[in-house]
């Protein structure tokens, strides 16, 4: 219903805050990634994902997409709610949540507050190649590089596992030096160093 609300922050908690978006104030659920991420700003842009039950509205919101999107996959496994979708990124971040899933490692799961072995094998069984946008939306070398992380979806793109992809990137980095390389560049330098 809403992708996203841009307003003014008024009376931020860790736990929730009310978007002022041209006079009406949406109350808003947070995760502690995304409280951290709008502290100290006076207005943001938050993604959001609308749930509605019997007995309420309620308005989730995320700094980035990639964090809604996690969000959003986690509802769909059965046995997880938005309480435990909101502990588990307020836990971990997407991308970690992402390397989780796909190392497969259910006692790092089983670490966050609520989470049992069962649900922390159901959460990773369930996700197993479902979070590919928080493997690469999370992924900055350098912040705002797009071209590093254009790079790196390329090479995640044709098939190559994350954590290669990522120090074959960070090699291709190293050996550009201060130069202003293109994405072809980037990628045609990464290849060589897999």
């Amino acid at each position: 219903m809403f992708g996203y609300l841009e307003g003014k922050l008024v009376n931020l908690t860790p736990t929730h805050t009310y978007l002022d978006v041209g006079g009406v104030g949406y109350e808003v659920q947070l995760t502690l990634h995304t409280y951290e991420a709008i502290s100290g700003k006076a207005s943001c842009r938050l993604y959001t994902h609308l749930q509605i039950r019997e007995d309420a509205w309620v308005l989730y919101g995320f700094a980035t997409e990639t964090e809604r999107s996690a969000f959003q996959r986690l509802l769909s496994i059965s046995g997880v709610g938005a309480a435990t979708a909101r502990i588990l990124l307020s836990s971990l971040t997407a991308a970690d949540l992402s390397a989780i899933v796909l190392s497969g490692n259910v006692k790092a799961l089983e670490k966050v507050k609520g989470i049992g072995a069962k649900t922390a094998q159901r959460i990773i069984l369930e996700l197993k190649g479902k979070l590919p946008e928080a493997i690469t939306g999370e992924f900055n070398i350098l912040p705002h590089n797009t071209k590093e992380n254009d790079a790196l979806n390329a090479l995640l793109g044709l098939g190559i596992g994350k954590a290669i992809a990522e120090t074959a990137v960070r090699k291709a980095k190293t050996l550009a030096g201060n130069e202003d390389i293109s994405v072809e560049e980037w990628i045609k330098s990464a290849l060589k160093n897999l």
